[in-house]
């Protein structure tokens, strides 16, 4: 992986921005930091600046594990093209069988996991993460919800930071909800930022050469080829590409 942010990688940048691309974020972790309480997860006064620049300048679109209307909430006031939810879910045409599911899940996890201790499962609707970082014995934690996830049945898990989300078999991911709003919005290249193991659908999409994959923080087999340091590095990454901008909005607009 190579910072994006070090000088060497500028060119790449500068590249990306002359194509037009369509923007794309992961919210927590990425444009908000982790904070103890999910409920109370904001955005720095100053990255929402930033972004409300950059929705001026390109297409931009969050995509997250929240549910639509939570992470739409967060982002009152800054005019995306698209406020993607729970990893890909929606807004799409559930099957009924995929709302069932998740139905189903709910009653059995809370059942199998009654008495662990630090453990919150938050429902959702379309997916459901169950959240340990209130626990004081994570390992054992984590190990308790994965056995008692590992008895539902087919459905997708995803870990987390502290979390493990829980989807139906068969759902969409990030990396399709990235390749539909890509289409939508009539653009060949796009740039994502994402934080952790929800978002390697989106990252492995790098290697088509369409998209410049970003991860916050750098990891060992992620499918990222490039990151940034930190969250807080979010800004310094929106400062570039607006400065990027600077040539392309003067453009004529494509859509």
């Amino acid at each position: 992986m190579r910072d994006i942010l070090a000088a060497a990688s500028g060119d790449v940048l500068d590249r990306f921005a002359r194509s037009r691309p369509l923007l794309a974020f992961d919210f927590d972790g990425t444009l908000a930091p982790i904070v103890a309480d999910p409920a109370r997860a904001a955005m720095r006064a100053s990255t929402r600046r930033l972004l409300e620049r950059a929705a001026a300048a390109y297409p931009c679109v969050v995509i997250s594990g929240r549910s639509r209307a939570d992470v739409g909430r967060r982002l009152h006031g800054v005019r995306l093209r698209g406020v993607v939810g729970n990893h890909g879910l929606e807004p799409w045409r559930a099957a009924p069988r995929l709302v069932r599911e998740v139905r189903r899940f709910l009653p059995l996890l809370e059942a199998r996991l009654r008495g662990v201790a630090g453990v919150v499962i938050e429902d959702k609707g379309l997916s459901l993460a169950v959240h340990y970082r209130w626990s004081r014995d994570k390992r054992d934690a984590r190990a308790r919800i994965r056995a008692a996830a590992a008895r539902l049945g087919p459905a997708r898990l995803m870990g987390g930071k502290q979390v493990l989300n829980i989807l139906p078999a068969g759902a969409p991911d990030k990396g399709l909800a990235l390749e539909r709003a890509r289409a939508r919005l009539g653009r060949a290249t796009a740039v994502y930022v994402g934080d952790d193991e929800t978002d390697e659908d989106v990252f492995r999409l790098a290697r088509s050469g369409w998209l410049l994959a970003i991860r916050v923080g750098r990891k060992r087999g992620s499918a990222a080829p490039y990151y940034i340091r930190t969250q807080a590095d979010i800004d310094r990454l929106l400062r570039r590409l607006l400065a990027s901008a600077g040539a392309v909005v003067a453009l004529p607009a494509r859509d």
